[in-house]
């Protein structure tokens, strides 16, 4: 199978959660035999931060405009059993109307961000996608499931909606040496976001004040580094994914937390949770919605609500938490990569040639 892909990034990890699932995916498609073609603006904040140039498992198409490179990426399309357009590509709404227009592959939107998405819809529009596009693709396939995909289908009117979760590179995601800066009690890597302030408060920085002698690393680009930090926390801006198995091999603990908009709809594990996972990290975790579809929380995680359930876990014995951390490392191992969710995706795009052949016999009947 021949797919192009119009999306955020791939070739940078510096404050957004696209390119590391992408890089599994691309490469679980090489290996099973796909040819994957990647267009990506070249826009200068990814540019100066760009750790991945190329790939033996994609082609990658860096363009300064769409105007540019329109011509030969919609000959590309053109050739390809499915094209995919996805959240928070620049320019994306227009290239989303160039490539409905191409007649032979399937249409698919891949919404890596789906409850901002259709937030944002709901308060007016965005530029990577309108309302009335929706219905015209194939396949939306979504970052959240659950609720999630029953609203793209009635209320957005998605001709099928479907899960395409986060995932891991086994290869990439493994347990490390520890490197001695990034050693910790605990750590959290995520980049600033306003509605997941609050429960980084209560989980992260509270459990940091109250647990003095313990020591802290928070990873993650946008943050208002004038804030008055505990003494110990650590703080890195970026922490490249050639380092995120560093970070976790040298945590005895680390932190998932849940943006509002994600928690709101449920079934939204991060990549983080896979990665952490694949690294034999032990999981502190708030909840949310289907969590429970993809891990054990009695065995494979620990749920924390409070400040004072994240100092419990700090206390377990590393004896407990290797316990927990193995169980979940099996587990995503065996549900949860990127060659998993290539096979996933693969079917979905059969999927959905399926049912539109059936509609197309349906409408001639």
């Amino acid at each position: 199978m021949k797919i192009t892909i119009f999306g955020l990034t791939i070739s940078s990890s510096w404050g957004n959660g696209h390119a590391t699932p992408y890089r599994a995916i691309m490469k679980g498609l090489c290996h099973d035999g796909h040819e994957v073609h990647f267009y990506e603006k070249d826009v200068p904040y990814y540019a100066r931060h760009r750790d991945f140039s190329g790939s033996p498992h994609c082609e990658l198409q860096l363009y300064s405009d769409w105007e540019s490179v329109r011509a030969s990426a919609l000959a590309c399309a053109a050739e390809s059993d499915a094209v995919i357009c996805s959240s928070f590509c620049p320019e994306g709404a227009r290239i989303v109307d160039d490539v409905l227009d191409v007649g032979r592959p399937k249409k698919v939107f891949y919404d890596l961000d789906t409850p901002v998405t259709l937030g944002a819809l709901e308060r007016g529009g965005i530029e990577y996608l309108h309302r009335e596009q929706i219905p015209e693709f194939d396949l939306y396939l979504s970052f959240t499931g659950g609720g999630t995909l029953d609203e793209l289908t009635s209320r957005w009117s998605a001709q099928l909606a479907l899960p395409l979760y986060g995932c891991v590179d086994p290869d990439v995601h493994v347990r490390r040496s520890v490197p001695p800066e990034y050693r910790c009690d605990l750590s959290y890597m995520g980049t600033y976001a306003a509605d997941r302030q609050d429960k980084l408060e209560q989980l992260f920085l509270e459990p940091a004040r109250h647990a003095s002698q313990k020591t802290f690393v928070l990873a993650g680009s946008m943050y208002p580094w004038e804030w008055q930090w505990p003494a110990n926390v650590k703080r890195f801006e970026h922490v490249s994914p050639a380092d995120h198995s560093a970070l976790y091999s040298s945590s005895r603990l680390t932190l998932n937390i849940t943006r509002k908009e994600m928690e709101r709809w449920g079934y939204c594990p991060s990549g983080r949770f896979f990665e952490a996972a694949a690294c034999g990290t032990p999981i502190v975790t708030d909840w949310f919605d289907g969590l429970d579809s993809f891990f054990d929380p009695e065995r494979e995680l620990l749920v924390a609500n409070s400040t004072e359930d994240v100092l419990s876990a700090l206390e377990l014995p590393d004896s407990e938490l290797a316990q927990i951390a193995q169980r979940a490392r099996e587990r995503t191992l065996a549900e949860h990569t990127g060659e998993h969710r290539a096979r996933e995706l693969v079917a979905a795009i059969e999927q959905a040639a399926s049912a539109s052949h059936s509609r197309a016999r349906s409408e001639v009947a």
